[in-house]
């Protein structure tokens, strides 16, 4: 089955518009109040409507047309400032020094670090949060590949500057804090 049937079929029984992510509503007064955003692999877009509210144009790009219905309807009900666009998004998709924000949740392609980086204007904000290796519950993919390693995730953005990391893994109290993800906020010079 390829990609895009795949997200689909994911997306039709049981996708909905769920919650933002939690690092960007925690982190959200670091945003700008305007300009231009990406939510990255976007999926049903509830981080493309929580930057779109907080007063953005953002562009929210999947490869799965059954998620982006949903949210392209809503934009234009709610006249939120969303674009949608399907796409297999690959390096030369992404425009240089085009974003404020870019966005990228539950999702990783490593090849696509250097045109995510290059695609923020200067002052622009990376918020990034995918699944680990160092999981302690069965959430996320199970395919090493899309799994970061330990402090993977500042080394693929070695050229922005670290405003907040974390990348718990095992340590500690596995019942409290951020488990089996590791989330990135950095700041393009």
């Amino acid at each position: 089955m390829d990609t895009e049937k795949k997200w689909d079929q994911i997306y039709t029984n049981g996708g909905h518009i769920g919650e933002p992510l939690q690092t960007l509503v925690q982190y959200r007064y670091l945003l700008p109040s305007s300009g231009k955003a990406l939510d990255l692999a976007c999926g049903t877009g509830a981080n493309a409507i929580c930057l779109a509210q907080h007063g953005l144009s953002v562009d929210a790009w999947d490869i799965s047309g059954v998620a982006l219905k949903d949210l392209g309807e809503l934009a234009t009900k709610t006249r939120l400032a969303i674009n949608v666009k399907q796409l297999d998004i690959v390096p030369d998709s992404i425009p240089d020094k085009h974003y404020d924000d870019i966005i990228v949740s539950r999702f990783l392609d490593r090849s696509l670090s250097a045109a995510i980086s290059a695609s923020l204007r200067t002052g622009g904000m990376l918020f990034y949060q995918t699944f680990t290796r160092e999981k302690v519950t069965n959430h996320g993919p199970g395919n090493a590949r899309f799994l970061l390693a330990p402090n993977e995730l500042p080394n693929l953005f070695p050229e922005l500057r670290i405003l907040v990391y974390h990348d718990e893994g095992a340590t500690g109290d596995t019942s409290l804090g951020l488990r089996d993800q590791s989330l990135l906020i950095a700041q393009k010079n």
